[in-house]
């Protein structure tokens, strides 16, 4: 089963204030002064919230930034594109296997090259998926998130701690 994660777990989350939505929310908290570092350390946080702006002591309503997450999933993608395998898997199908080493080589560099996102062919604009033609043969490209251990869904593809990528490069026909 998948690590099931809380709203204010995920990247792009923040706090407002659950009286008058503000993003002033606040949490009492002691300090230790460390020897180490000559600076006052954080030492626990309290349960307890409040609002800077209404004063309200009150539950916090989470949110998430939406923009700010799509951007970022889309950053991974493209830094996975461009050879950044941290966390990923490159999988190239038989058929493009079975085209040759010269054909493997275009298909990779065009995976690499590919910058034609638009709304029709990137609709949530996460850069994971992209279509071209080499030597008159039409391939797809195709990136997904997964948990881990490659068992289920990334629990937040933003999170690049909590997520596998898997770049898939196929022939249009093996689709």
């Amino acid at each position: 089963m998948p690590k099931d994660i809380e709203i204010w777990e995920m990247v792009g989350a923040y706090p407002t204030c659950g009286n008058c939505g503000a993003m002033n929310v606040v949490r009492d908290a002691w300090a230790e002064w460390s020897m180490a570092s000559g600076d006052w350390v954080l030492k626990t946080v309290f349960d307890d919230f409040a609002c800077d702006k209404c004063g309200e002591a009150n539950t916090p309503v989470w949110k998430l930034d939406k923009d700010f997450r799509t951007k970022r999933i889309a950053r991974l993608n493209d830094a996975l594109r461009h050879g950044q395998l941290d966390q990923a898997t490159v999988v190239v199908t038989i058929g493009v296997k079975s085209m040759g080493e010269d054909f493997l080589a275009k298909a990779g560099q065009a995976v690499v090259a590919f910058d034609e996102f638009s709304e029709e062919n990137d609709p949530h604009g996460e850069h994971d998926f992209g279509a071209f033609e080499i030597d008159d043969q039409k391939l797809f490209w195709k990136i997904d998130p997964f948990d881990e251990k490659l068992e289920y869904h990334s629990p937040d593809a933003a999170n690049p701690n909590l997520t596998h990528r898997v770049l898939t490069i196929m022939l249009a026909c093996e689709y």
